[in-house]
């Protein structure tokens, strides 16, 4: 497809990146000549240097042509009306990032009726759920959801003392006979799509797929299943901490915010009437063991600075936090707080990414089913996609054992309107399902894609 990125900061360089990958034609409009210049230097992608609201600077950049509209300025009004001009000169499909927490769900719905918007991206809002899933859910590395919360992926650090160390996965699925499946497992920087007879390791990450209620089941059999966490310490009083705080208040939870800056802590106590807020530095030891960080549930790092969020969530680490939680945008050092044992780590560019990833290849043409949903796992290395399937597919009625499926792909769950299925081999495949699969190694755009040609 053709796709035309406006904004080329660190979420429209990611998509730049990805969305080349995955094959597609991409031009970047910037007003900076040297961000240009670095983005086409790294990068297979045509860039134009100007307004992306200028009808000369849109047309030059193929707007006309064009099938996908991204913007992803600094400005929530300038990525709107751009959007606008673009839908008007004829773009398919437009995507705004609108981050502004006073733009509510009933404003963004008029505003995408009358610019023509097809999606209103939030990386705040994006990257404040996803932490507060983790919340939730306080045992898992990482959580997602599919099919209207109905079936999740958890993800769980195997640790020394687990009961899983040393066991393979046909004797797990006796042991613990619920209904769920183990659909990936990462053991350093190797990925594995496991059979039966794959033996669990101490240190392995895995990824378990069910409902919501098989999970917790697992999690209490495992020993796993840690308290809910109620009393939050957030560092950084950034628009993902207002609209996390948000969400923990309204759902009975105490929450406290750390801020250095005195003008946007009196903002805080304005937008936050029920949340603690502490104009204060965050990085200092006093100041945290002070308002109790050793008495906390979880603690959340959401400063703007990387290495600042690493190095003040291992020492909330050390202190016993039973939850730490870092948000950490550089690639070199997501991988790099991994390895120093930060486990639960948050990317706001990457779940930005992955969405506009995934509605990509939902707008591609597709025979029998269309991607709806797809998460990067496994620290990047694994997709997790939820296929739609229409009457048309291929699939359908043939029994999941007599599938010739390639290898690294695995159907992780069918969801059959509000029926949950961890497929056997006899399941079957029917119209309108929504069927969930994993694979590493490959990039799927349609079900059909799974199979031996």
């Amino acid at each position: 497809m053709e796709i035309i990125i406006a904004g080329c900061g660190k979420i429209g360089m990611e998509a730049a990146a990805n969305l080349t990958l995955e094959g597609h034609s991409v031009t970047v409009i910037d007003k900076n000549p040297n961000v240009l210049n670095n983005i086409i230097n790294i990068y297979d992608v045509m860039s134009v240097c100007g307004n992306a609201v200028n009808y000369e600077i849109l047309s030059e950049a193929g707007i006309k042509n064009a099938d996908m509209f991204i913007a992803v300025m600094g400005s929530d009004e300038l990525n709107m009306l751009s959007c606008f001009a673009a839908k008007n000169l004829g773009v398919k499909s437009t995507i705004a990032r609108i981050r502004n927490p006073e733009y509510n769900d009933k404003s963004l719905g008029f505003m995408r009726q009358h610019l023509g918007l097809s999606m209103a991206i939030n990386p705040e809002l994006l990257a404040a759920k996803e932490i507060f899933n983790i919340l939730k859910l306080p045992a898992a590395v990482k959580t997602e959801h599919f099919s209207r919360r109905n079936f999740e992926i958890a993800e769980l650090k195997v640790t020394k003392d687990s009961a899983l160390c040393g066991l393979k996965l046909i004797d797990m699925r006796e042991k613990f006979n619920f209904s769920y499946l183990v659909c990936a497992i990462q053991r350093g920087s190797e990925v594995f799509i496991p059979n039966g007879n794959f033996t669990i390791e101490c240190g392995d990450k895995i990824g378990i797929t069910a409902s919501a209620a098989e999970i917790q089941k697992l999690l209490k059999s495992l020993n796993y299943l840690k308290k809910q966490a109620r009393n939050i310490m957030i560092l950084g009083g950034s628009k993902t901490a207002v609209y996390l705080a948000k969400m923990l208040v309204n759902t009975g939870n105490s929450v406290k915010i750390i801020d250095n800056n005195p003008v946007r802590c009196a903002e805080l106590s304005k937008y936050l009437e029920k949340v603690v807020i502490i104009n204060g530095d965050g990085s200092s030891r006093e100041l945290l063991l002070e308002e109790g960080l050793k008495d906390i549930d979880a603690f959340v790092s959401l400063t703007g600075i990387d290495e600042e969020n690493i190095l003040i969530s291992l020492y909330a680490s050390m202190q016993n936090v039973s939850k730490v939680v870092a948000k950490v945008n550089r690639n070199e050092l997501i991988s790099m707080a991994d390895n120093l044992g930060l486990d639960s780590i948050i990317s706001q560019k990457d779940i930005t990414t992955n969405i506009l990833v995934g509605y990509a290849r939902a707008l591609e043409n597709s025979f029998g089913s269309n991607v709806e949903t797809l998460y990067k796992v496994m620290d990047g290395k694994v997709e997790a996609l939820e296929f739609n399937i229409r009457p048309d597919s291929k699939l359908i009625g043939i029994p999941l054992k007599d599938l010739s499926l390639k290898k690294d792909t695995l159907i992780a769950g069918i969801m059959r309107g509000r029926k949950t299925i961890i497929p056997n081999g006899d399941d079957i495949i029917c119209p309108n399902d929504k069927v969930i699969v994993f694979a590493a190694n490959q990039r799927l755009r349609d079900l059909s894609d799974i199979l031996f040609k």
